[in-house]
């Protein structure tokens, strides 16, 4: 019945662009350090940032199930549910809508936020902090390759050169399906395993190419990649290639906040940085 609203308590709330962010259940659920990394870097970027009152599933997974009538319904409850945020925090002037998931982004997208929010925009994280010129300052010592997903969030800027821009280096693709697919990991781990058999090729390629080595020693290279699922099925490859695999925006944190990030930013927020607004 409320609806928490986030700021950086060290800055005034009239120089702050307002944003809604919808999680989604990757990055709430199953990776919850993406979603406390957007909010870290949102906040980072001077924006004060909306969120759902509660967890939502966006209505993919029902959907793309085949229960068309069960994902038309969760649409239908958060659109009318977005629409008394909206009412209510209309003070706010929300023009963006933030997603970490290109899943949800898909759709979210029919959801007619411009209507919800008047003139609003739906925008990936990454390429929001890609137009607000944040990058990593100085590095960690790292080298990287980067995983488009199939679902690929960034529909507005293309995903290399935000890539490259927000990690202050050129960050070479690495193609291919990552095998995980949703579920057709476990749905068909026979198709999968091709899939997977091929990306471990491309993957070796990559690292080959940036160290002159078939495997990664420690954190040399890294993964990164813009989807929870994603970076689920890339994990698997850790063992075979030796590359770990990371979010971009959780890697972006990590380097402009500090390795204990979480706990300084969450901290700083029970400070004053909360705001839970009755619905």
């Amino acid at each position: 019945q409320r609806v928490p609203v986030l700021r950086d308590p060290d800055r005034a709330e009239d120089d702050l662009e307002s944003v809604f962010y919808f999680p989604g259940c990757g990055s709430e659920r199953l990776f919850s350090d993406i979603a406390l990394a957007s909010l870290a870097m949102l906040c980072e970027a001077g924006a004060q940032v909306v969120l759902p009152p509660g967890y939502l599933c966006c209505g993919y997974p029902q959907t793309a199930a085949g229960q068309a009538n069960r994902g038309l319904k969760i649409t239908i409850d958060n659109r009318v549910l977005f629409h008394r945020v909206a009412n209510t925090l209309n003070y706010l002037d929300i023009r963006t809508v933030i997603v970490s998931c290109g899943t949800c982004l898909d759709q979210l997208l029919t959801y007619q936020f411009e209507r919800i929010f008047p003139g609003s925009r739906l925008l990936d994280i990454h390429e929001y902090l890609f137009e607000k010129g944040l990058r990593m300052d100085k590095g960690l010592g790292t080298r990287y390759l980067y995983h488009d997903p199939c679902h690929t969030p960034m529909k507005v800027h293309p995903p290399l050169p935000v890539v490259s821009a927000l990690t202050g280096q050129p960050v070479p693709l690495s193609d291919r399906c990552c095998g995980e697919a949703g579920t057709l990991g476990i749905a068909r781990p026979d198709i999968a395993g091709q899939v997977r058999f091929r990306k471990a090729a491309e993957i070796r390629q990559g690292v080959r190419r940036l160290t002159g080595q078939d495997h990664a020693a420690g954190e040399a290279v890294k993964l990164i990649t813009s989807c929870p699922a994603c970076l689920q099925g890339l994990s698997r490859y850790y063992e075979e290639i030796g590359v770990t695999t990371d979010y971009l925006v959780t890697e972006l944190a990590r380097e402009r906040l500090g390795q204990d990030w979480q706990q300084a930013f969450v901290a700083k927020l029970r400070k004053g940085g909360i705001e839970r607004v009755l619905l």
